[in-house]
């Protein structure tokens, strides 16, 4: 992955991707220590299904299938507290 993030045109439509999607409400990279180059991301996605999750993270410039990996969580919004 490290090439493919050093790849600038990539990341440019990487960003606009991100910054293009109205359900996902927050997302980030993560790092286990500062300065280290992040080995995932965490996304918050509002979405109908798992198969719309799944579209969104295949369609991500970054998302290449041989070198990447997701994991989906679900919860219900009220059994976190959320009014619906």
């Amino acid at each position: 992955m490290t090439r493919i993030r050093a790849d600038k045109a990539r990341r440019v439509a990487h960003i606009a991707f991100v910054r293009a999607q109205p359900h996902l409400q927050i997302g980030g990279a993560l790092a286990m220590r500062p300065m280290q180059d992040f080995p995932a991301a965490i996304w918050n996605v509002s979405a109908e299904s798992r198969t719309d999750v799944e579209r969104l993270i295949i369609s991500d410039p970054y998302y290449v299938a041989s070198l990447r990996r997701y994991k989906i969580t679900e919860w219900d919004a009220v059994a976190v507290g959320q009014t619906v």
